[in-house]
């Protein structure tokens, strides 16, 4: 199980294998969403009483409201895939080295 936090703003943060998708709050479609998750009680603002850029959709059904924009979450996502890859292939050159006995 991925237990990598990626940092939503202000010191939060959320584990990457339970994001389903980082949406931009404008469209209409997302509007209900976010109004659907008000009701049932699933909504989690962490945008401490700043505008929202970015809703973070998780697999639990539940909507993170963050500040943060979209773009700027991807890029931290992608960051945190390049470097667990860095860190695979280290490990692999590591265990395939040639050893000299």
């Amino acid at each position: 199980m991925d237990s990598r936090l990626v940092n939503i703003g202000f010191g939060n943060a959320v584990r990457v294998s339970r994001i389903l998708a980082v949406v931009n709050p404008g469209s209409s479609p997302i509007r209900k969403l976010k109004e659907d998750a008000r009701t049932e009680k699933k909504l989690i603002d962490v945008t401490e009483g700043r505008r929202t850029r970015a809703i973070v959709i998780l697999d639990s059904g539940h909507l993170l409201l963050s500040s943060v924009q979209p773009e700027t979450i991807k890029e931290r996502l992608l960051a945190l895939d390049q470097e667990q890859r860095i860190q695979a292939q280290s490990l692999s050159r590591g265990n395939s080295g040639d050893r000299h006995d």
